[in-house]
């Protein structure tokens, strides 16, 4: 056995254990979960905003994945404020975390940075260009457009390294310490779930910057291949996980 498939094993033999935190009942993991499964781990699903509890140690998890939601990371919400203070329990145990948009935006909050809109009204709804930093290329090939949804972005914290950026919103990809990661826009999504998420939100479509939902599915077809590919390396990264090579025609 190598050593990526010893560090996916605990000592009892089974699979070891990815922490997914998700904020709404009927939300996905999408490609980030279908990825994980394949690489050998299990999901441990939990939905704090329905009262699920977070464990105090990751001493059974080989790490954690924080997704997004249609709240702020500024909520005075009780679960809001409860998943960012435990945010100390990854980064003082040094597991690793991923926090994808809203995720990403509680990792900054815990690390004392700022999470706010544009200052000209602005969102990113649709794909965007982003362009790596030289910090970033070094690391791995980014893709040219990346699917985002968010009306606020968020400042690069104290001793963070910038990986990405793009025009409205600069502070896209950063790393913390060895370990905790953060991306602004959005690689987990599904054909099905994008499809959703076009009628769901729908109503955002007239905000300043925004693009219509024909684009969001259209720019699917041109640019999706390339982001979901850099998934796979990207989760590779974190997690140690052996690189997947597949057709594309799975989500």
């Amino acid at each position: 056995m190598n050593d990526g498939a010893t560090r996916r094993r605990r000592v009892d033999g089974q699979k070891s254990r990815i922490l997914i935190v998700m904020h709404q009942e009927m939300s996905s993991p999408g490609r980030v979960g279908h990825l994980l499964l394949e690489a050998g781990f299990e999901l441990d699903e939990r939905r704090p905003p329905l009262g699920d509890p977070l464990p105090e140690t990751l001493a059974d998890h080989a790490g954690v994945v924080m997704f997004g939601g249609p709240m702020s990371a500024n909520d005075p919400d009780e679960f809001v404020l409860r998943e960012t203070e435990w945010l100390k329990v990854p980064l003082s145990e040094n597991k690793p975390f991923l926090g994808i948009c809203l995720g990403a935006q509680m990792l900054v909050n815990h690390l004392g940075g700022k999470v706010e809109g544009h200052q000209t009204g602005l969102v990113e709804i649709g794909w965007y260009p982003l362009q790596p930093t030289e910090a970033g290329r070094e690391l791995m090939a980014w893709p040219e457009m990346v699917y985002q949804f968010h009306r606020e972005g968020f400042s690069l914290p104290r001793d963070a390294t910038l990986l990405a950026t793009a025009q409205a919103y600069a502070n896209q990809a950063f790393r913390y310490g060895e370990n905790a990661w953060g991306v602004q826009f959005h690689a987990e999504l599904t054909r099905v779930m994008m499809q959703r998420w076009v009628v769901r939100g729908a109503h955002r479509f007239s905000l300043p910057g925004a693009q219509q939902g024909r684009d969001h599915l259209g720019g699917r077809l041109i640019w999706d291949m390339h982001l979901k590919r850099w998934l796979v390396e990207f989760l590779d990264l974190i997690f140690h996980s052996p690189r997947l090579h597949r057709d594309d025609r799975a989500g």
